[in-house]
């Protein structure tokens, strides 16, 4: 997988900040980095006494250097998460030089004296490891991997490399490459996507010029690209010092040998310059900002707000995260009341706390639906705050309120590396490893009292500055009295990009050490995988049942999956699945809306229901204590919804405004055009799980309710759970909706597909900075006897991450993408080959035309280091293969819909072990044979199309944008 921009950062609040500047070296998030809370918060009232019994057991020391080491005993898996935290973000750099320190994060995975080329991602890729990854953030770097844990040693002889024996292998070829890296990421999650610059635009204006918060993590394309060897080397040296650096060792290990490998690698690398906190630095607005923006992507205008607020450890934190949450999210709340039901302004309303060590600021986003004034918008939102004022926040609600942040707090510890986070984050912002168990008490002793401060001291007649953000040519719409933002839009010119052969070697002095560090380590103790306990039952209805109990944190997560989802539909009624689960979710014959939504978050629960392409489930996260009031509500809402036909008027007004936010957004754009060249117009599969405009404007209630009767039986049904719950308790609970839900039979179609031609395709989206890249054809099922053997043989050309020739051939060599990957996929009755990306637009047919060489000659010129790299990587793995919690449910969900054994990964691991050249090369002959394949390019006909009809791979046949 590429190294992605961050799309999440979780907070402990339980509040999601898109993409709100971390920067994530690896993939997409799906392990956050967790955030701690405040230092304070006012007292629990007497009722709220009682405190949590929940703590992270540590060991802490010190190395002479200053590197501050813990650790973490977690036996559960036979795994270890070991994270190197530097005190070193966006904060630390100067104006104009900026970027810095995310470059970095990049610049530390690619060589290291000891490591050689390819550094710890080439030997992530023989040890079995989760990939090697990293964010940057304002104030921290974080370096992160989970590994069997006979790869311990490994990963501290790699850490205290990249550390101490690093600076040296940085030259300018190395650093001339990594920036066109850079800038690629900026394009792919800023300037290429809606609303990009919106953060930019806020935080330059929220904070004064010169605060370090001023400027954007990633940094901006001019100071990248100016960044000398010099400067580099310089920053590094300041702040990549053991005494500015945190090491978190957890998992299945024995803490005395640990405690003498950190010292045998790390004691000898010199303590640097005292590092000093930064002194706080809130943001202090003295008038109101507001400013607009007419973005090229943006198909709906969006107003956001933001408000300064506090820096981490502040008493207020806590009762601002509840306020967010209060404010903005369910039917209860105030901002939600007003503009979506009242005035239906929008679809949704986005608020949460997004603070940072030096200050914090309170921001506000509301989308509105296709010509929406935004004045009308603002209007909405002062009465929103004054239906607040009014009314206040009831007990009851930040009762349900605190529990839904208490069950998110659990499950962001579920895993080691989570754990690992954790002690890290709060040793550096807390001060004290420890700080989880006051966290929680804090984060549950908030008073209504508490919440109305904070929402008059912050937002109360307070000043804020506002972004409107509107399509080109509809400066109107933006907020009144509102001023042209100031952003820089790249110019993307043919050849501008400077040429550089990163391969090259250093030619350097080697840093000196007191033994050798050229020889990597040996495993440790061999790691088994540890395939979990697997308990099977039924229901009386024929539902089979698929259990693990696991007791790490006190808490039950459930799936109960009913084949079909998209496959029922009809193609000029696509959207009746979506639309069905959306309504299921909104009341039921006894409840409200509101007081549905209510019951569940009083629990401390979360219950989604969903329509995916061959399936329609009910996902279920709750507190153990809580699961059997939480399963009723589940059965309440599958046995009798409510079918209210305000909500479904709500539901499609949500609906068509994603479909209209679609039409311009790159990736929405490939992934639309993709489905239909590979599976044809008269497929389902071909259309978006969304609808389109026409079919979302034609379905009927009555839909949605023939659907229901139809398709959803517990003869094509499945039940999963995982948690701190016995099996019997389950079953008990569960046999209670078995006897009111008889089952009925059901035929799941089987799409037939017809593919388009192999060849190039384009669709032109005027002034995109980037191309977006599908490449693929239709390929075996997942019950095929040639399904694994594909996915091992994917592993070496594009499934492998930087162990891929894919990655290392398009981004490390050239510098043309920021990620690129390649997967086998599909279900019981089709699937397919594809390849993703997005590369510099003025490359575009250069990577078209490096793509097609890896793909011919991959067969031939794959060798037997390539096979034994692939097989120790697979075999490898699965020893942290069912860690979480979804782990453990895919596992289970595996089972029940192939039927394959609990212990399917031993099944696996002797068809790695089996594996030959020979075979890997039929497989690639047959699969991926480059004049067998579709090659969509999405991006500006202006500047691109001529170059692609050179290539040697067809007519290039230019596509009219379709719906989604």
């Amino acid at each position: 997988m590429p190294r992605n921009l961050t799309a999440t950062l979780a907070l402990l609040t339980v509040i999601s900040i898109p993409a709100l500047g971390l920067f994530g070296c690896d993939r997409p998030s799906t392990q956050s980095e967790p955030k701690p809370q405040a230092e304070a918060a006012s007292k629990a009232p007497a009722e709220q006494e009682a405190k949590p019994d929940f703590a992270i057991e540590y060991e802490q020391f010190q190395l002479d250097n200053g590197l501050n080491v813990l650790f973490h005993i977690d036996r559960s898996d036979p795994v270890v998460a070991v994270s190197l935290t530097a005190h070193v973000g966006s904060a630390r750099e100067k104006e104009g030089r900026t970027g810095f320190a995310h470059l970095f994060e990049h610049l530390l995975f690619l060589e290291s004296e000891n490591l050689g080329k390819g550094g710890l991602d080439a030997m992530s890729a023989r040890i079995g490891g989760a990939g090697a990854n990293g964010s940057t953030s304002r104030d921290v770097t974080n370096y992160y991997q989970t590994v069997p844990k006979d790869a311990l040693e490994k990963m501290l002889w790699a850490e205290a490399d990249k550390l101490g024996w690093f600076i040296n292998t940085v030259t300018e070829p190395v650093l001339a490459k990594e920036k066109q890296v850079v800038k690629n990421e900026k394009r792919q999650g800023v300037d290429n996507r809606p609303y990009g610059h919106t953060q930019y635009v806020i935080d330059s204006n929220l904070y004064p010029q010169g605060h370090p918060y001023s400027w954007q993590v990633i940094g901006s394309l001019e100071d990248v690209q100016n960044a000398t060897l010099d400067d580099v080397k310089t920053f590094f040296r300041r702040w990549y010092v053991p005494n500015n650096v945190t090491l978190v060792v957890a998992g299945d290990f024995d803490p005395k040998q640990a405690k003498a490998l950190v010292e045998k690698y790390f004691e000898e690398i010199p303590r640097g310059e005292a590092v000093e906190r930064a002194p706080k630095q809130p943001a202090k607005l003295k008038e109101t900002k507001r400013l607009y923006y007419e973005d090229n992507f943006a198909r709906l205008p969006q107003l956001t707000m933001a408000w300064p607020t506090v820096p981490r450890y502040s008493a207020d934190s806590y009762p601002l995260a509840v306020l967010s949450q209060y404010l903005a999210y369910g039917k209860r709340a105030p901002l939600y009341r007003v503009l979506v039901e009242d005035q239906q302004l929008t679809a949704s309303v986005s608020m949460f706390a997004y603070e940072s060590e030096l200050a914090g600021q309170l921001q506000l986003t509301v989308q509105a639906f296709a010509g929406g004034d935004l004045d009308a918008v603002y209007g909405g939102i002062e009465k929103g705050f004054a239906l607040f004022e009014k009314e206040g926040i009831a007990e009851e609600d930040l009762e349900r309120i605190k529990a839904s942040q208490e069950v998110a707090f659990y499950n962001s510890l579920s895993s080691v590396l989570g754990k690992g986070f954790q002690l890290a984050q709060y040793q550096i912002y807390a001060d004290d490893p420890g700080y989880v168990s006051e966290d929680i008490e804090r984060l549950l002793a908030v008073t209504a009292e508490d919440v109305m401060r904070v929402y008059n001291k912050y937002i109360k007649d307070q000043p804020y500055v506002a972004a409107s953000f509107v399509p080109k040519g509809e400066k109107a719409l933006a907020l009144s009295d509102s001023t042209a933002a100031d952003v820089v839009e790249e110019k993307i010119v043919s050849g501008a990009e400077g040429q550089f052969d990163a391969s090259a070697s250093a030619e350097y002095e080697k840093t000196p050490s007191r033994f050798d560090r050229s020889k990597e380590p040996d495993y440790g103790e061999p790691a088994q995988t540890i395939v979990p306990d697997v308990w099977q039952g039924a229901l009386s209805n024929g539902i089979e049942v698929f259990g693990i109990e696991n007791s790490e944190v006190p808490t039950v997560t459930f799936s109960l999956v009913i084949d079909g989802g998209q496959l029922q539909e009809r193609i000029d009624k696509t959207g009746v699945a979506n639309l069905t689960a959306m309504l299921m979710e909104r009341g039921t014959k006894n409840r409200t809306p509101e007081e549905l939504e209510t019951a569940v978050q009083k629990l401390g629960a979360n219950i989604s229901v969903s329509a995916g392409g061959d399936a329609f489930r009910f996902d279920v996260t709750t507190l153990a204590r809580n699961f059997g009031e939480v399963f009723a509500l589940l059965q309440e809402m599958l046995l009798a919804p409510r079918w209210d036909e305000k909500e479904l008027v709500l539901a499609k007004k949500s609906v068509t405004s994603q479909i209209k936010r679609a039409q311009a957004e790159p990736n929405a754009i490939a992934s639309r055009a993709y489905a239909k060249l590979l599976y044809g117009e008269d497929s389902i599969r071909a259309y978006s799980g969304l609808g389109t405009e026409a079919s979302v404007a034609a379905i009927t209630m009555d839909d949605l309710k023939a659907y229901y009767k139809d398709y959803l039986s517990p003869s094509v049904a499945r039940a999963h759970v995982v948690g701190d719950i016995a099996e019997g308790d389950f079953l008990a609970v569960a046999e209670q909706l078995a006897k009111s839900w008889p089952a009925k039979p059901v035929t799941i179609p089987d799409p037939q597909s017809e593919p388009a031609k192999p060849g190039i395709y384009f669709v032109d989206v005027p002034g995109s900075k980037q191309s977006i890249l599908r490449i693929g054809r239709l390929a075996m099922p997942v019950v095929s006897e040639d399904y694994y053997p594909a996915v091992f043989t994917n592993y070496k050309l594009g499934g492998g991450g930087f162990a891929s020739r894919l990655t290392q051939e398009l981004r490390e060599s050239k510098g043309y993408t920021y990620g690129v990957g390649s997967s086998f996929s599909g279900d019981k009755t089709g699937g397919q080959f594809s390849i993703g990306t997005g590369v510099r637009a003025n490359v575009t047919a250069e990577s078209l035309q490096l793509i097609e060489e890896i793909l011919q000659q991959y067969g031939p010129t794959y060798t037997e280091n390539d096979l034994a790299v692939s097989r120790s990587y697979l075999v490898r793995a699965n020893t942290r293969a069912f860690e979480t919690a979804r782990a453990k449910l895919e596992l289970l969900e595996n089972m029940s819909e192939y039927g394959w054994p609990a212990d399917y990964v031993r099944e696996r691991e002797a068809i790695a072990k089996d594996m030959t050249v020979a075979r890997v090369q039929e497989i690639a002959a047959e699969y991926l044979p480059p004049d067998s394949m579709i090659w969509l390019v999405v991006g500006d006909r202006a500047t691109q199309f001529a170059p692609l009809e050179s290539l040697e791979l067809g007519e290039v046949k230019l596509l009219e944008r379709s719906q989604p």
